[in-house]
C-alpha cells in the first residue's frame, strides 16, 4: 500500500501556495495519496496528522518557518511514527534548529524530486546542501484539496473593485547575489526555468478556477528575459483580459528598458522592485547592482511606459540615520511614489537569519548578537538608539493601521521622523492621480507572525 503524505503550508503572503500544489502533483502521479494543508486558511485536524506516513512542511520565508514550529511539535506529539520533513528556501537555513524538532529531512532548492523520492524510500536522489542544482523537468501543479481562490488575497483596482489572484512561477532562483537576499544561499547565483508549457498549463487551470489576475513570483522576473517575454505574451493572446504583475531588478528594468512598453501592452500592472535604499553608500554594502539615480531612471522608465513601479525597502539597517530616513520619505514624495509605496515597507527592519551573507560584513558583526532561536535570526541594535526608537514607533504606528489610507500614513510617518531629525517636514504636494492597484496582503514576509496565525496552531 502507498504510503499516505500529508504536505502542510503556514504561510505565503495571502497566496495558494505553489509550494503545495507543485510538489503533489508529483507524489500524485506516483499514485500517492495527498493531503494538502494551508493552516492560514484551514485547520490541521488531528485526524489527517495521524493518517499520515509522511509529512512536509513548506518553508518559503521565515515568517512561514516561525510559524511552523508549534505545528512540527504538534504533529510530533500526536503521530510519533510520521517521518517529518521540511523544504524550500528556509528549510536549509534553519536544518539544525528543525532537526531539534524531530524533523529527519530537510531539502532546500528544487525540491519536487527529492520529496517524491523521500515518500517512496526514504532517501533523497542527492545531498540537500549540494551546490549543484537539478534541472527538473516541471509538472503541473495540482491545487486539488486546496480552498478556492477567493479566501486568498485579492487585486484591488483603483476604482475599488476587488479582482481574485492566482500565483505561479516561470523561474526560480536568481544570477544575483544581492547580499540581504534568501534565495542567495540556497541558490548561489543559479536559477532555473519552469517549461513554458506548464507556466501556461498552470494559469488555464487558475483563470477556469476564477482568477483574473496572475502574479509571477520569480525572484526577478527578468533573470530569463526571453523566456519571460515568452511567457506573458502566450498569456496576453490566450487570456487578453487577464492582468499580471511581476518582480523585476532596477538593474535589470533599465538593461532591458526595450521590454517594459511590452509588458505594459501584455497586461502587466505593476512591477516590484526591491529598490532598499537611495542611499549609494548602503546600496553597495548590499550589493544591489544599482544606484539612486538608476532607480529615478527605473520610476521615469515605468511611467512613461504605462506601468506601475512598487518599490520596497530595507530602511532599518545598521547603518540608517535619522536624516537618512528623512531623506528616504522626502525621495519617496518628491518622485510621487507615495502611493505606490505599502505603509509596511517603511518599518521594515533588516532581517539576518543563518547563511546571510550580510554576516560577511564587519558593520554588521558590530552589532549583532548570538542567533536566537526564538526568532531564528540574529538579533541586532542600532548604534545609535534613536534609530531604534523610530522603528518601534513606526512598527506601532503602521502596525495599528494596516488599512489606513496611504497618504495619511506616509504624511504622519515623515512628520513622525523629520520632529525625530529636528528637521522641518516638507509640505508634500501630493500628484492629482487615482490610486494604484495593488494586492490586498498586508502582512509582510519580514513582519512578525499574526497572532491570528498563531491561534490556528
Amino acid at each position: 500500500m502507498p504510503p499516505r503524505a500529508l504536505l502542510v503550508s503556514t504561510y505565503e503572503l495571502g497566496r495558494q501556495p505553489f509550494g503545495l500544489a507543485s510538489p503533489a502533483a508529483w507524489l500524485r502521479r506516483d499514485g500517492i495519496d495527498v493531503e494538502l494543508v494551508d493552516v492560514s486558511k484551514q485547520p490541521l485536524s488531528d485526524a489527517s496528522i495521524c493518517a499520515a506516513d509522511f509529512v512536509g512542511f513548506y518553508l518559503p520565508m521565515h515568517t512561514a518557518t516561525r510559524l511552523a514550529g508549534p505545528i512540527i511539535e504538534k504533529v510530533r506529539a500526536r503521530n510519533a511514527a510520521a517521518r517529518l520533513c521540511a523544504y524550500g528556501l528556509y528549510a536549509p537555513l534553519n536544518a539544525e534548529w528543525l532537526r531539534s524538532l524531530g524533523v529527519q529531512h530537510v531539502l532546500g532548492a528544487e525540491f519536487e524530486d527529492d520529496l517524491l523520492q523521500l515518500v517512496r524510500s526514504d532517501s533523497p536522489a542527492r545531498p540537500p546542501d549540494g551546490r549543484a542544482l537539478a534541472r527538473l523537468q516541471f509538472l503541473v501543479p495540482d491545487r486539488t484539496g486546496l480552498p478556492p481562490l477567493g479566501r486568498y488575497a485579492t487585486l484591488r483596482m483603483p476604482d475599488g473593485e476587488k479582482k481574485p489572484a492566482g500565483y505561479t512561477e516561470a523561474s526560480r532562483g536568481c544570477r544575483h547575489l544581492c547580499r540581504h537576499c534568501p534565495v542567495v544561499p540556497i541558490y548561489n547565483g543559479q536559477f532555473r526555468v519552469v517549461q513554458r508549457d506548464v507556466v501556461a498549463s498552470d494559469i488555464e487551470a487558475q483563470v477556469a478556477a476564477g482568477a483574473q489576475h496572475i502574479t509571477f513570483g520569480d525572484p526577478d522576473f527578468f533573470n530569463g528575459p526571453t523566456h519571460a517575454m515568452r511567457v506573458v505574451e502566450a498569456l496576453h493572446a490566450r487570456h487578453p483580459s487577464v492582468t499580471y504583475d511581476v518582480t523585476i531588478k532596477i538593474e535589470h528594468l533599465l538593461q532591458h528598458d526595450a521590454l517594459v512598453p511590452i509588458l505594459a501592452a501584455t497586461g502587466c500592472l505593476f512591477v516590484t522592485s526591491a529598490v532598499e535604499s537611495v542611499d549609494d553608500r548602503v546600496l553597495a554594502l548590499l550589493d544591489k547592482g544599482h544606484t539612486r539615480r538608476d532607480f529615478a531612471r527605473a520610476v521615469s522608465l515605468c511611467r512613461a511606459a504605462g506601468v506601475t513601479l512598487v518599490p520596497t525597502f530595507v530602511p532599518f539597517h545598521p547603518w540608517t540615520t535619522l536624516d537618512g530616513y528623512c531623506d528616504l520619505v522626502d525621495t519617496i514624495a518628491a518622485l510621487e511614489l507615495v502611493d505606490q509605496v505599502a505603509p509596511i515597507q517603511l518599518a521594515i527592519r533588516l532581517l539576518i537569519p543563518q547563511g546571510s551573507r550580510m554576516l560577511e560584513l564587519a558593520g554588521v558583526q558590530a552589532v549583532i548578537r548570538n542567533f536566537d532561536a526564538t526568532t531564528l535570526a540574529f538579533p541586532w541594535t542600532h548604534p545609535d538608539g534613536r534609530v531604534d526608537a523610530l522603528h518601534a514607533d513606526i512598527n506601532a504606528l503602521v502596525g495599528g493601521g494596516l488599512a489606513a489610507d496611504r497618504r495619511a500614513m506616509f504624511v504622519a510617518i515623515a512628520r513622525l521622523a523629520h520632529e525625530r531629525a529636528g528637521t522641518p517636514c516638507p509640505g508634500y504636494a501630493m500628484p492629482d492621480t487615482a490610486p494604484v492597484p495593488y494586492i490586498d496582503e498586508p502582512w509582510y514576509c519580514c513582519a512578525e507572525p499574526n497572532p491570528e496565525q498563531l491561534r490556528l496552531v
